[in-house]
C-alpha cells in the first residue's frame, strides 16, 4: 500500500501534507504535488492535513482516480523533492473543488 495524491491537489498545492510527511516522499511538480510510493512509508499523516481530501490510499482510489497512482510515480522521477511548505497559488482557494482538473497537468501535454 502506499498514498497517492489525486485530483483535488491540481492547482491547489497547499502543501500542508508536506510537513507533517517523516521521510520527505513528496515533490512538485508545477501544478500539483505527489508521492514518491517507493519512499513513502504509510504513515497516514499527510492524509489529515490535506484540505483538499485529496490523499488517499492506493487501494481506495476509484477507477477514475487509477491514473494518479501512476502519474505519482512518474512526477516524482522528474520533480524534485520538497522538505518545506513552499508558496501556495494565490488563486488556490478558488479552484479547490473544481472537478475535471486533471486536464491542466502540463505533465499529460
Amino acid at each position: 500500500m502506499t498514498y497517492v495524491v489525486t485530483e483535488g491537489c491540481i492547482k491547489c498545492k497547499y502543501q500542508d501534507c508536506v510537513i507533517v510527511c517523516p521521510v520527505m516522499c513528496f515533490h512538485e511538480a508545477p501544478e500539483i504535488v505527489v508521492i514518491d510510493p517507493d519512499v513513502c512509508v504509510d504513515c497516514d499523516l499527510c492524509v489529515e492535513y490535506c484540505p483538499t481530501k485529496a490523499i488517499k490510499r492506493d487501494e481506495d482510489l476509484a477507477p477514475h482516480e487509477q491514473i494518479f497512482l501512476g502519474l505519482n510515480r512518474e512526477l516524482s522521477r522528474l520533480w524534485p523533492v520538497i522538505e518545506n511548505k513552499g508558496v501556495v497559488p494565490s488563486d488556490a482557494d478558488a479552484w479547490a473543488g473544481v472537478p475535471d482538473k486533471i486536464k491542466y497537468l502540463t505533465q499529460l501535454e
